[in-house]
């Protein structure tokens, strides 16, 4: 475990490596045009950022019925729809996170219906359990979390747990690994760290060394 650690860390070190090697062997004009590529990538983001939040993105709000449902759809590439009825508790859990994803992720509008107000959705789209959170993206249904079943079965799941899964459906921008849940991949970084800091110590110890007679 520990040499497959080390091998990990020095090809991430190799990799920064040849990537300052290759930001060193760039030319001014290479570096003005990346530099000019970088402003109009961050003025497009910046107005994509406004039309988005011209359309209600930023925020988790409610919407009253079907027709409001397919509206929200239409108009953003992205939605993420809370499917809730008010006598159930977990839906109180589910609100909590979506909030908090909502301000996070202003790529996605984050929404909430009543199924008592949208039998006729509820019946189309198969919700029988509530909570479901529904990932929408170009109008179509792409994944359903159902319950909390993929959130541990426990009440108290993690935001970042939420996040990931819903980015599994590709309704997110998202950072980290897909393919292991963040509490996994923060405990394989710790590792990472730590091979570092022994790789690094046995350097120093062997810098150290006196072979002399």
């Amino acid at each position: 475990m520990e040499q497959m650690l080390q091998q990990v860390a020095q090809t991430m070190e190799k990799k920064l490596d040849s990537e300052i090697e290759r930001l060193d062997a760039l030319d001014n004009s290479d570096l003005e045009a990346i530099r000019q590529q970088r402003i109009a990538e961050m003025k497009q983001r910046a107005k994509q950022k406004q039309e988005w939040l011209a359309i209600g993105h930023g925020e988790y709000t409610e919407i009253d019925n079907e027709k409001e449902f397919f509206t929200v759809c239409n108009k953003s590439e992205n939605v993420v729809c809370h499917f809730y009825r008010n006598d159930t508790p977990r839906c109180r859990i589910v609100d909590m996170h979506l909030k908090i994803l909502a301000k996070k992720h202003v790529e996605t509008r984050f929404v909430k219906l009543d199924v008592e107000r949208a039998p006729f959705l509820t019946g189309r789209l198969k919700i029988r359990v509530i909570p479901t959170i529904g990932l929408v993206k170009t109008n179509k249904t792409k994944d359903f979390i159902v319950g909390f079943t993929d959130l541990g079965n426990r009440d108290d799941f993690s935001t970042d747990l939420l996040e990931w899964r819903i980015a599994k459906a590709d309704v997110i921008e998202y950072s980290g690994d897909l393919l292991i849940p963040p509490a996994e991949a923060k405990k394989q970084r710790a590792l990472q760290i730590q091979s570092k800091k022994t790789i690094r110590g046995r350097a120093d110890s062997d810098s150290d060394l006196d072979f002399s007679d």
